[in-house]
């Protein structure tokens, strides 16, 4: 008989975060929430009467409502059933504006705009289900009966709410159900009350939009930040009935900890890196790479992998600082050795400044040649001696590694060539000088007048 009426006796079977899961014999669950156990909290182990409200195909459960149970018209006709009557139909078909419902002997219509609290695109879940409606228009002498199911559900709802609103503290965790997405938020309803949860307290990752973390429908936990009961208004947060992941962020990644990272974005000043869900850390210019870099976007672009190590953190003020060129060797620990003074090698220019221009030796080791060091000629500008991407050979002048300096001379590389072997005619023509060259040193002891210096020795 009580099926017949669609009020079903079950036994509450557990109790999860305010959902009452309920056995209806079989193998038939039922799902209701608890709110809508008025008198008393609901037991486990004990049995009640429930109305059935529908079935979700999703979850395969019987959804079930309490308050409704007492209060159905059971026995109704058209000569009894008037506006504001209670009753039980079950839903027989689906037209372009609405569901079609038989009440007893009687056909009625449903709108869709009356099915539900809310939107629904696909009303023909419903077909077939048993649910109860409020009259809100009935003609014995046309016959036509106009039912709704959203009277029902918000006299529901607004006496749920004022439970909610009495019982429920901030700092409440509650299980609730995604109603509306926008650009700000979402609103959750906590089985009576709608709450706004901003995108900013959606998740611990930097998100753009609400829509990537949640959708209508979603059932997620949240936390009660503050609640407002004389105007029903309920700011809620999901990130903050999560674990915090910066919590023992410190004692998992300790200074020194290497990790994989993937940039989220990269800005003037450096690059974001996120190392897991929820936590970011900066990687900062100077960090990317041993050599100067004129942009960040030089070196990593968003969406790359790339190996890193944790130079700073600071769960507290959730500050988390990552070096791309501590991960990888220090090219200055060996450049006196590799590179030692008067060494003649081969780099290629990567800036000209106004005072000279910077050579790479080797990734991430760069040395300066001034501008009084690119040519044996004078120059007014490096440009016009050298450009970026141009190969030239470098003599090394000196390598300060304290300093992280390198200084580099263009014109101290060019090597002289060795003159070519003189001809025979050149050998014949410098024996010849120095033979009459012979001949004048002789001649240099006789004074003009046949006199020669031993003259006054002989004289004496």
């Amino acid at each position: 008989e009580l099926a017949a009426r669609g009020v079903r006796r079950g036994r509450v079977v557990s109790i999860r975060k305010g959902d009452v899961l309920v056995d209806l014999g079989g193998k038939s669950q039922g799902l209701i929430s608890e709110l809508q156990f008025d008198e008393e909290p609901p037991v486990v182990g004990k049995e009640y009467d429930f109305s059935v409200e529908r079935y979700d195909k999703t979850e395969g459960l019987i959804i079930l409502s309490r308050r409704m149970a007492g209060a159905v018209q059971h026995t109704v006709n058209w000569e009894n059933i008037d506006v504001g009557t209670l009753v039980e139909g079950t839903v027989t078909g689906m037209n372009k504006g609405g569901l079609e419902l038989q009440i007893k002997s009687m056909r009625a219509f449903m709108p869709s705009g009356q099915v539900n609290l809310f939107f629904e695109k696909d009303i023909s879940v419903y077909l077939g289900q048993k649910m109860v409606v409020e009259v809100t228009q009935a003609d014995a002498l046309t016959h036509n009966l106009v039912v709704s199911r959203r009277n029902v559900l918000e006299r529901e709802k607004e006496e749920a709410k004022k439970k909610l609103l009495e019982e429920i503290q901030e700092g409440d965790s509650r299980r609730g159900t995604v109603r509306s997405v926008t650009d700000f938020g979402a609103f959750v309803d906590l089985g009576g009350a709608d709450g706004l949860v901003h995108v900013s307290e959606m998740s611990y990752k930097r998100i753009k939009h609400p829509s990537e973390v949640v959708k209508v429908g979603d059932q997620v936990d949240v936390k009660i930040l503050k609640a407002d009961k004389q105007t029903g208004k309920l700011s809620l947060s999901m990130r903050q009935a999560m674990p915090d992941p910066w919590a023992d962020l410190g004692a998992r990644y300790p200074e020194g900890t290497e990790i994989n990272g993937k940039v989220a974005r990269v800005e003037n000043f450096g690059a974001f890196v996120e190392m897991e869900e929820g936590i970011e850390g900066l990687l900062p210019v100077s960090e990317m790479s041993w050599q100067r870099i004129r942009s960040p976007k030089d070196v990593v672009k968003p969406g790359d992998m790339i190996r890193l190590v944790v130079i700073a953190i600071d769960p507290a003020q959730r500050k988390l600082t990552f070096s791309l060129k501590q991960a990888g060797p220090d090219p200055w620990k060996e450049a006196a050795d590799k590179f030692a003074p008067d060494t003649i090698v081969v780099g290629k220019v990567t800036r000209v400044v106004d005072f000279g221009a910077f050579v790479e030796l080797e990734p991430g080791l760069e040395g300066l040649v001034h501008i009084s060091e690119l040519s044996n000629n004078r120059v007014r500008t490096a440009a016009e001696a050298v450009k970026p991407g141009q190969e030239v050979k470098v003599r090394i002048l000196e390598v300060d590694k304290e300093a992280r300096r390198v200084s580099l001379s263009i014109r101290r590389a060019i090597e002289i060539a060795p003159p070519p072997p003189p001809s025979p005619e050149q050998l014949a023509a410098v024996a010849a000088a120095k033979k009459k060259q012979a001949e004048r040193e002789k001649k240099r002891g006789e004074l003009k007048g046949g006199l020669d210096f031993d003259f006054w020795n002989k004289k004496l």
